[in-house]
């Protein structure tokens, strides 16, 4: 079906990959391109259906995701990446959101809840495991009064309101409905914050906040 969600996995666990293959393709609106446990073999799988989303391991012997990461867009492939791991290291998923993932999910959680985090990433949201919600506020406490301010004194107002949205992992479409303003215009907003702080992407504006200690919002406004 050209309307479903087309993923392909990376993983060196055969009964992993194989158990998420089959999880999915069960689930209706999703359907797994490939599977492949050999990052060489994940390029040409790439190359050869342009999928939607990766979901991969970050410890593979051969060579590990973010390595995988870093040719996948050295080679223009712009797929958005989720990573799926048992590494619940604060470290670990500070290095993966600087290289610019979507998500960072752990392998003990709900197969419920990987599916669904699944489809939020391929909307857009910057998903992270509940189980990492600790780390991740470690991260914004540490960097807390941080924020450069050659950098942070050029937003208006409303770009930092939209930042602390891109902190919490909202999409455009979330940020719009909480702000009650056009989808468009969230869409304009995030283009002055990228050029303003120097980034390419949203995830990169996600990041810096993170790093830079700028505080998330996940509310949405009632009226």
């Amino acid at each position: 079906m050209s309307d479903s969600l087309r993923v392909v996995l990376v993983d060196d666990h055969g009964l992993c990959r194989r158990g998420l293959t089959e999880l999915l393709e069960l689930q209706d609106g999703i359907k797994v391109m490939g599977a492949t446990g050999d990052p060489t073999e994940a390029l040409g799988l790439l190359r050869e259906h342009l999928p939607d989303l990766v979901v991969m391991d970050l410890r593979m012997p051969m060579m590990d995701g973010l390595t995988l990461l870093r040719h996948l867009r050295a080679e223009g492939l712009d797929t958005p990446v989720m990573i799926l791991t048992m590494s619940d290291s604060q470290d670990d998923m500070a290095n993966a959101l600087r290289a610019g993932v979507r998500g960072y999910l752990l392998k003990d959680m709900n197969p419920e809840d990987v599916i669904e985090s699944i489809r939020r990433c391929a909307r857009g949201d910057l998903v992270v495991a509940p189980a990492m919600a600790n780390k991740l506020a470690n991260l914004l406490q540490s960097g807390h009064g941080e924020a450069p301010k050659e950098k942070s004194v050029r937003l208006t107002e409303r770009e930092r309101e939209i930042l602390q949205y891109l902190a919490g992992g909202k999409s455009n479409k979330a940020i719009a409905r909480s702000l009650n303003i056009s989808h468009d215009t969230v869409k304009l907003h995030v283009r002055h914050i990228l050029a303003k702080l120097n980034l390419t992407s949203r995830v990169e504006a996600a990041v810096f906040a993170v790093e830079h200690g700028v505080s998330p919002r996940q509310h949405t406004h009632s009226n």
